[in-house]
Parts: structure tokens; C-alpha cells; sequence
């Protein structure tokens, strides 16, 4: 009996330390050919940690949203890529070019959507027509210090089709960098969005607000300035919301 209990208390510490998501995410931000620039910001941008806390697996079908340069999607498409799927859409030109020509990144999928983003003229924030991403039932949908950049149409248009994308139970993870709540727009906090406010948007399109993690919390960062500036890039304080699909 004591045996059996020593077994089983050693395997679940094991799995408490380190599971399957840890060695392939660990595995993908090691990988040979990854840019420089990109292993820079593994300490400010915890991907491990982030990953784990938003609940990903190696099978899930996940879709990111706006992935830029491809900074995640460099770490996402290698860990799904033997049982998973990795789906792209809206901002995807630079995976297109960049990395999808790439041995391991082949399999991306990129939905044809990135016409849907424009920026009317004048106007400081981005929008979007109405469309659909095309695929249903994903497991998670992922976006990364993007939502700041859209106006309120923009915005519930992106949370409604990720609810649409989604099946029931699936997660819906947001990153982004915080703005005074209620704060109005200036000069400086353009690049950041109140936290409140997108907690009220994602529930108004559909979901569950599940948890947030303090895992980009910079005490230190008094929301004042803007988030390239020299004093503040790269510690800005990022709030990290996980909804779910009811």
C-alpha cells in the first residue's frame, strides 16, 4: 500500500513539473532557425507559461488571429503539427511569405480574410467589413497584443467570428497591453486598451469570462506612456484573459 502511494504520488508530481505541451513548446522556441529577435523576447513574453495557462494541447485545432511577424506562430505551428492544426487569419501576409515557405511550417492553414482589415481614412484605429473566418468547431482562438487596434465595430465584428470559429467548450485567449480604465484617447495610450472594457465586449459577443493571469503584470509601468517608447517597450503591463465558448 505504501508502494502504491509513493507510485502515485511520484507520477503526479512528474506531470505537476512538466508535461507533453512543455517539452514541445520548449522544443519550438529552442529550434534551430529561429530568429534572434525572437529569443530575445521569450523572458518578457513568457510563451510556456502563457500557453500552459490558457490550457493548450498538442491535438487542438487553434486559430490566431493577426499573428504579424509570426512571433507565436513560430512556437504554435511546430507544437500542433503532428496532431493538431495551426489556422492563421486577418494580417497573415508576413506568415504567408516568411514562414509558411519554411520545413516544419508547411502545414499552416491561412484563411483568406486579411482583405477585411482597412483603416478608413483619417481615422487612428483599424475596422473591418463583415466575414467569416470558414472553419468551425477550433478548440482555441489566439491573438496577441492586437486588439488595441481596432474601433468598437472592428473589434466585436473579430469576437463574434472567433465565437462563431469555435466549438462549445472552446477557449478564446486575449493578450494585450493595459490602458487606464475608462481612460479617453491621447497620444499615448493609443496602443493600449482598458481591460474592463474588453472583458464587457468579449462577454456582449457570446462568452464566458473564465480567468486572467498576472503573468505580464508590470507594477512599474504606470500606463502613462506609450508602448514603443525606449523607457517602456518590452515591459509594458499586458493583461491575460481566457474565455470559453459556453
Amino acid at each position: 500500500m505504501k508502494l502504491f502511494s509513493f507510485t502515485v504520488l511520484l507520477l503526479a508530481s512528474s506531470l505537476a513539473i512538466a508535461g507533453p505541451i512543455d517539452a514541445k513548446v520548449e522544443a519550438a522556441m529552442a529550434a534551430e532557425g529561429r530568429p534572434e529577435a525572437d529569443v530575445d523576447r521569450d523572458r518578457n513574453r513568457m510563451p510556456l507559461q502563457t500557453l500552459k495557462f490558457l490550457g493548450l494541447e498538442d491535438d487542438m485545432r487553434v486559430l490566431e488571429l493577426i499573428p504579424s511577424g509570426g512571433w507565436y506562430t513560430r512556437i504554435l505551428a511546430p507544437v500542433l503539427a503532428e496532431n493538431g492544426q495551426l489556422y492563421v487569419a486577418l494580417g497573415t501576409g508576413r506568415v504567408r511569405d516568411n514562414i509558411a515557405p519554411l520545413p516544419g511550417f508547411e502545414d499552416i492553414e491561412i484563411l483568406e480574410t486579411t482583405d477585411n482589415m482597412r483603416r478608413p481614412p483619417g481615422a487612428r484605429l483599424y475596422t473591418m467589413d463583415d466575414f467569416e473566418f470558414g472553419i468551425d468547431g477550433v478548440d482555441m482562438v489566439l491573438t496577441f497584443r492586437n486588439v488595441h487596434n481596432f474601433d468598437e465595430a472592428g473589434r466585436m465584428l473579430m469576437h463574434r467570428q472567433a465565437f462563431e470559429a469555435l466549438k462549445s467548450g472552446g477557449i478564446y485567449g486575449i493578450v494585450d497591453h493595459t490602458r487606464r480604465h475608462m481612460e479617453p484617447d491621447n497620444n499615448e495610450n493609443r496602443r493600449r486598451i482598458d481591460p474592463v472594457l474588453v472583458i464587457k465586449e468579449v462577454q456582449a459577443a457570446g462568452f464566458e469570462f473564465v480567468d486572467y493571469a498576472t503573468l505580464h503584470y508590470r507594477a512599474d509601468d504606470e500606463l502613462e506612456y506609450e508602448v514603443g517608447r525606449p523607457s517602456v517597450t518590452g515591459n509594458t503591463d499586458r493583461f491575460t484573459f481566457k474565455f470559453r465558448k459556453p
